[in-house]
């Protein structure tokens, strides 16, 4: 298990992809082929940040640093870079009831590259086709949030998962189950899930 204090002594080592890696290990993300465009340092804070209000250790100084990163890494155009570090981001500040401006204008930069068939590109170009398996991963993080809900098209995404669900990777249609696998009917109510 990993302690607040090893989390900030790798933190301060500035090894980002390894903190990454270490705290989604358990976690059903683990299996993606995840590589994040702008880097490991805001994904890497974010999982931190999560894991840290898992542990209920939201007082302690190292969170607040933290958090100050992540806010100072948002960019203009309201994203942390690639739609997926946008959605651990937004999943991160989201931790502990948290709200807004940064989280407004995350939503409204997810809702921006949302393609018309539901889904988001892996890159920040809105030109760019269409990735499950960065879809899932922003489902997966923030589908159980009502002003995630309200910000973009839940029901073109449902649409197409439920349609084309024999055609995904292993590791996404996994993800897929898991995120809606809780309650008889979470993504038509737009309840999901973290797991």
């Amino acid at each position: 298990m990993m302690t607040v204090k090893h989390l900030e002594r790798t933190w301060s080592t500035r090894q980002y992809e390894r903190l990454f890696r270490e705290l989604v290990a358990c976690r059903p993300e683990a299996d993606l082929p995840l590589e994040f465009d702008a880097g490991w340092a805001a994904p890497a804070a974010a999982m931190a940040l999560i894991r840290m209000d898992e542990l209920t250790q939201s007082h302690v100084p190292f969170y607040r640093q933290l958090l100050k990163m992540l806010l100072a890494a948002q960019q203009a155009d309201g994203g942390w870079g690639d739609p997926a570090t946008t959605a651990l981001c937004l999943r991160a500040l989201l931790c502990g009831e948290g709200h807004g401006v940064a989280i407004e204008r995350g939503m409204a930069f997810l809702a921006k590259l949302q393609k018309p068939e539901g889904l988001w590109p892996k890159y920040p170009l809105r030109r760019m086709p269409e990735d499950a398996c960065v879809s899932a991963f922003i489902v997966h993080q923030l589908g159980d949030q009502a002003v995630f809900q309200a910000a973009v098209r839940m029901d073109d995404l449902t649409a197409w998962f439920e349609s084309n669900e024999p055609f995904l990777d292993q590791p996404v249609r996994e993800l897929w189950h898991r995120t809606t696998r809780r309650h008889p009917a979470p993504v038509r109510m737009m309840a999901l899930c973290w797991s």
